[in-house]
């Protein structure tokens, strides 16, 4: 992708680009199908739980229903950050879908501990017996979590959002799992710790989920370097530009998951519009060589005076 420069010295991409453009292949009537998946899947397991009278059973139709709030939220924040930019939100709305993130990581972490609670309290006070209509439900609900989760799973790999919203149903897939296996090891055979086991594991997995696209989504919306973005490395490719003295105020972040955003002040040989040019033209090829997709670079000229370039034009940051 190459960059053109307007008037302000602010380097847009070439090819139209709107802040808000979908990530190819992401589908919201996909989301909102597995939503409505996981909603009649809550249904069926609570008239298996309350058919058997096992209380985990329908526990376990209040995790889907959190799956189906998860993908409702993951919808809801896609469709707002569909929303081109305006005065109010100049970047466009991308990062609510960040947002969305944080929030499903967060119920994420909520679940694996809860989850490991689970666990320690089987292990103090056994439950009763798992019957065969459990087991049976729960096949079933395998079944729908491993639909809604193709679903989803293409969307995932290139959305924090929809992930997040991925990663719930997978944990409750690995869930049904636990109840299929631990349910027959404890009719056949009362191995009871082959329940407590998975449970542990599955709460390992939602948490090293979740503790992971919390960080990634808390560093982007706390404008943090882009990983794999070297600043120091990047301001010394920048100096070896020819034309450049120095480079300062050099700030790198994120604009969303797709998007680098980069601004410094550049230190030029001398005053002269033409080589001011040039060399914001070579340094922009630097930047798009580390990925940068938007750049503002601003021109000084002259030595240092009282702590000020001679002819720095000092802004606002």
């Amino acid at each position: 992708m190459t960059s053109t420069p307007n008037s302000s010295g602010h380097a847009q991409p070439s090819r139209t680009h709107d802040h808000a453009k979908d990530v190819p292949g992401l589908s919201d009537a996909r989301l909102l199908l597995a939503a409505a998946i996981n909603g009649l899947l809550t249904i069926v397991q609570v008239i298996g739980g309350l058919l058997s009278g096992s209380l985990s059973l329908v526990a376990d139709a209040l995790h889907n229903l959190s799956d189906a709030g998860a993908l409702l939220i993951a919808w809801t924040a896609r469709r707002i950050g569909r929303k081109p930019a305006d005065h109010f939100q100049t970047f466009g709305y991308r990062r609510v879908e960040l947002v969305g993130a944080l929030i499903n990581a967060t119920t994420l972490n909520l679940v694996g501990l809860y989850l490991i609670y689970e666990a320690v309290m089987r292990v103090v006070d056994p439950p009763p017996v798992t019957g065969w209509t459990v087991v049976i439900v729960a096949g079933v609900a395998l079944a729908v979590d491993l639909v809604t989760a193709l679903l989803t799973y293409a969307m995932a790999r290139g959305s924090l959002n929809v992930r997040a919203a991925f990663v719930h149903n997978v944990t409750d897939a690995l869930g049904s799992v636990a109840v299929i296996v631990a349910g027959i090891l404890i009719l056949r055979y009362q191995l009871y710790l082959a329940d407590v086991i998975a449970t542990f594991l599955i709460a390992g997995y939602a948490l090293y989920h979740g503790v992971v696209i919390t960080r990634q989504a808390s560093r982007i919306l706390t404008l943090g370097a882009p990983v794999g973005v070297h600043v120091p490395a990047l301001a010394d490719a920048l100096r070896s530009v020819d034309g450049i003295v120095d480079v300062h105020h050099v700030h790198v972040w994120d604009l969303d998951e797709s998007q680098k955003s980069f601004e410094a002040h550049i230190v030029v040989e001398r005053q002269d519009a033409v080589l001011a040019e040039r060399v914001k033209q070579l340094a922009r090829a630097v930047l798009e060589r580390h990925g940068i997709t938007h750049s503002t670079l601003e021109c000084e000229y002259g030595a240092v005076k009282d702590g000020c370039r001679e002819g720095e034009v000092v802004t606002p940051h």
